[in-house]
């Protein structure tokens, strides 16, 4: 299939809606060194000054990230690797890793989590310690994003609930508080709308004011979808999902997240303080897929991507 030319697109391109286009700006979206490595141009698919988080799968050498990172950084991509604390080793191996992203490919940016790892490979298992190695602030990363999970994580709440995961949450808001960085969550995805916009008005309330970046799936068949929310631990939105593979007329054709993202950009518009201020996308239905969806509805006039 041929690439799509997004600056033949750009003019024509008509938003959905004010709201949805307003909403779109400067979205952001993730890659894999894999996946990456099957798009010929990444300027025939994204808006200039689109961020790409590089996602770091255990496995993956970090010479292939680096490798994917310089790539998109010659390209003109503002980049932001995934650093998982349960695959580094040790505090030698996360400033080899800080040293070459910066020294290669220019690399300013990271998103710290604890990855999808059972048992942690050396010293870290969590996205905090990470931060207090104090390693980023001393090669001068401007922006350190961390996780958010609008539906609770089972990895770090197994008997459900989110009592830990909010402890984190107040830590790395402190954190955000006590230092200079620039930081923001970046959160798993979700396919309704009602539970994020709860979510996000009680941290809020309970004083966690980090901009939210809000994670979306992109299009992509309902039963890869499935498969993805099931292996991330999607929590009540799956129902979405589950209810739509009931209804035969709607199992063989593609999702798209037009609805949530239509009901997230409503309440924005009318509640300017909402603090889910990004859309981050997980391409899972291929990257090529997902630019051209944003492309249709207004990200087209995507801007370089600020908070």
């Amino acid at each position: 299939m041929a690439l799509l030319n997004f600056r033949k697109r750009e003019t024509t391109a008509a938003p959905a809606n004010g709201a949805l286009e307003a909403f779109l700006q400067g979205y952001s979206i993730e890659v894999m060194p894999r996946t990456a490595e099957k798009v010929e141009d990444f300027r025939a698919l994204l808006p200039e000054g689109t961020r790409v988080y590089i996602a770091h799968i255990e496995g993956t050498p970090i010479e292939d990230m680096v490798a994917t990172a310089r790539r998109l950084s010659a390209d003109g991509y503002p980049v932001m690797p995934h650093f998982p604390a349960r695959i580094i080793k040790d505090k030698a191996t996360l400033a080899d890793w800080i040293a070459r992203y910066q020294g290669e490919a220019g690399v300013e940016q990271a998103l710290l989590l604890a990855g999808g790892v059972e048992k942690p490979h050396g010293d870290f298992h969590s996205s905090m310690q990470l931060l207090e190695t104090g390693l980023f602030d001393q090669a001068g990363f401007k922006r350190l994003h961390v996780a958010g999970h609008p539906e609770g994580n089972r990895d770090i709440d197994p008997k459900g609930g989110d009592k830990t995961v909010m402890e984190a949450l107040r830590w790395k808001q402190a954190f955000s508080e006590r230092t200079d960085a620039q930081m923001a969550l970046a959160t798993q995805f979700a396919f309704d709308a009602g539970p994020i916009i709860a979510w996000a008005d009680r941290l809020r309330s309970e004083g966690i004011t980090l901009p939210i970046h809000i994670g979306i799936a992109g299009p992509a068949k309902l039963q890869t979808l499935i498969k993805f929310a099931i292996a991330c631990g999607v929590g009540p939105s799956l129902k979405v999902l589950q209810k739509r593979a009931m209804d035969v007329s709607k199992l063989l054709m593609p999702y798209e997240p037009t609805e949530v993202l239509t009901r997230l950009a409503a309440h924005k518009a009318a509640h300017p303080d909402f603090n889910i201020e990004r859309v981050h996308f997980f391409p899972l239905g291929g990257i090529k897929t997902n630019a051209q969806w944003a492309i249709d509805n207004g990200g087209a006039s995507g801007q370089p991507a600020g908070r």
